[in-house]
C-alpha cells in the first residue's frame, strides 16, 4: 500500500513568525489599526488570514479583505523569506523519501509564496503535490481532499494547529500533531490528534519505525591567519541554521579534550625547540582522536560539522611551511583520517603579507604565527598546490573582499553542495 504524508507549512516545516509578524504589523498600520500585541501574534500562525484579521483584530469582513491585500503585498516582496526551516525537518523529509513515502504540502497560504518558500529553502524536491488556500477554498479539509490519492493509501496529515488536525479528521486521514510548532500539545490533543511528536525526528520515528537517521556532512574552513575564518564560520552557521541544517563547530588542533591538550603543546612559545617531524606527528595524533571522537559521530547523527582547519592545514604548514613535502604529510596523516575528508572546504584566499599584518595587529602571536615571512609564503604556496590538485573539493573566496560579499559567496557554494548531497 502506498503511504502519503501531507505537511502543513508554517509552524510545521518552517518557523515563519518573523515574516508573518512583520507583515501583520504592516497590514495593521496601513489599515490604521493598533499594532497587534505579541500575545495576539502568537495566535496568528495557522488560521486563515481573513479569520485572523476578523477574530484577532476585530475587523469587519471588508476591512479584513483589504488588510489581507496589504499583508500579501509585503509578504510577496520580503516576508516569505523571513523564515527558518525547523531543525530536524530536513532529516525527517530525507528519511521519509528513503522509505518510499510520498509527500506533499497542504497550507492555508497562497500558492505562489508557498512554492517560492519551498524552492528557496530546498524543500520542494521532496514534495509531489502542493495544495494551497484560495478565497473560494480556504478550509484544510477541502485542501486535503483535493490531493488525496485516488487509490487506497495510508495517508497522514502533519501539522501544528487544531485546523490541521480537524481538517485531517474530517477528510478521513490519520493525524500527527507537530508539537514543535506554534500550537500547544494540549491544543493538538483536544482537537483529536492521533499521534503527537515533540521533534521532527520523533515524527520520523512514528511514521517510519526503525528507520536510520540520514548522515550529515563534514565541512572545513581554511586560510592563513587573519583571513577571517572565525567571522565567516559564524556567518555561515547562521545561514545554514536558517535553512534547517543542524550545525556544530569544532577546530584543529583541538576539538576533543585530548586534542586541546595537544593544541597547547603545539602552539605554546615555550616549545620552540620542537622538531618539524614531532610537530607533524602531533598534529596527526590530535586529528586521529578528533576524527573518531567528534567528527564521525556528529556526521552519523545528521549534523553538519564545520571545522576550523583540518588536514589541509597540516599539508600547508608542515608540508609547505616546514618543507616536509605535501605527499609526506599526507602519508603521515593517512592512518589518522582513514578516508575521512570534508565534503567541501572553504578557502579564504589571502596573501601571506596581508595575513601577517592583520594577525600581528590583533593579539599576541603563537608559536606558529611568529615564524619568518618565508615560512608563511611557503604555507600560502602549499594551500595553492592542494587546491590545484583537487579543485572540486574547494570553494576559493577572495578574503580581501567585503565581509558581506564573502559570506554570500560562501553560503551559495556550501548550500548548493549540501542540497545536492541530500
Amino acid at each position: 500500500m502506498d503511504r502519503w504524508v501531507f505537511f502543513d507549512l508554517d509552524g510545521t516545516l518552517t518557523q515563519s513568525e518573523e515574516g508573518i509578524w512583520k507583515c501583520a504589523r504592516y497590514a495593521a498600520e496601513r489599515m490604521g489599526f493598533p499594532p497587534p500585541t505579541e500575545e495576539m501574534l502568537k495566535k496568528w500562525i495557522g488560521p486563515p488570514l481573513l479569520w485572523s484579521f476578523q477574530h484577532l483584530m476585530g475587523m469587519t469582513e471588508e476591512e479584513a479583505r483589504r488588510a489581507q491585500e496589504y499583508y500579501r503585498e509585503r509578504y510577496t516582496a520580503a516576508g516569505k523569506y523571513e523564515n527558518r526551516v525547523y531543525p530536524g525537518v530536513r532529516s525527517l523529509l530525507r528519511t521519509l523519501r528513503a522509505q518510499g513515502v510520498h509527500m506533499g504540502v497542504v497550507t492555508g497560504k497562497p500558492e505562489g509564496p508557498s512554492r517560492d518558500i519551498l524552492q528557496h529553502f530546498g524543500l520542494w524536491k521532496f514534495m509531489e503535490c502542493l495544495a494551497c488556500a484560495t478565497d473560494a477554498r480556504p478550509e484544510k479539509e477541502d485542501l486535503i481532499r483535493s490531493v488525496l490519492p485516488e487509490t487506497g493509501a495510508e495517508v497522514w496529515m502533519v501539522g501544528d494547529r487544531r485546523f490541521d488536525m480537524e481538517g485531517g479528521i474530517a477528510a478521513g486521514v490519520h493525524t500527527l500533531g507537530a508539537a514543535w510548532g506554534y500550537g500547544s500539545e494540549e491544543e493538538l490533543r483536544s482537537s483529536g490528534a492521533e499521534e503527537i511528536a515533540r521533534t521532527p525526528w520523533e515524527a520520523a520515528e512514528k511514521l517510519c519505525p526503525g528507520a536510520e537517521r540520514p548522515a550529515g556532512a563534514f565541512l572545513s574552513m581554511e586560510g592563513l591567519d587573519g583571513s577571517g575564518k572565525s567571522t565567516q564560520m559564524e556567518r555561515l552557521t547562521e545561514t545554514l541554521e536558517r535553512y534547517g541544517f543542524e550545525v556544530e563547530h569544532t577546530r584543529e588542533p583541538g576539538g576533543t579534550p585530548i586534542g586541546e591538550k595537544i593544541r597547547e603543546i603545539l602552539l605554546s612559545r615555550e616549545n620552540m625547540e620542537m622538531t618539524d617531524m614531532t610537530e607533524a606527528l602531533l598534529y596527526a595524533a590530535g586529528r586521529a582522536q578528533h576524527v573518531r571522537e567528534r567528527i564521525r559521530p556528529a556526521v552519523a547523527t545528521g549534523k553538519v560539522l564545520l571545522c576550523d582547519r583540518f588536514l589541509d592545514s597540516s599539508v600547508a604548514y608542515q608540508g609547505g611551511g616546514r618543507q616536509l613535502g605535501v605527499d609526506r604529510v599526507l602519508e603521515i596523516n593517512a592512518p589518522a583520517v582513514e578516508g575521512t575528508l570534508p565534503l567541501l572546504t572553504v578557502y579564504l584566499d589571502l596573501d601571506h603579507r596581508t595575513s601577517l599584518r592583520r594577525r600581528s595587529a590583533a593579539s599576541e602571536l603563537d608559536r606558529m604565527e611568529i615564524q619568518k615571512e618565508e615560512f608563511h609564503a611557503r604555507v600560502e604556496e602549499g594551500y595553492h598546490e592542494l587546491i590545484a590538485r583537487n579543485p572540486e573539493r574547494y570553494v576559493v573566496v577572495d578574503a580581501r573582499s567585503d565581509r558581506d560579499e564573502i559570506a554570500k559567496a560562501i553560503a551559495e557554494a556550501v548550500l548548493e553542495k549540501l542540497m545536492a548531497a541530500e
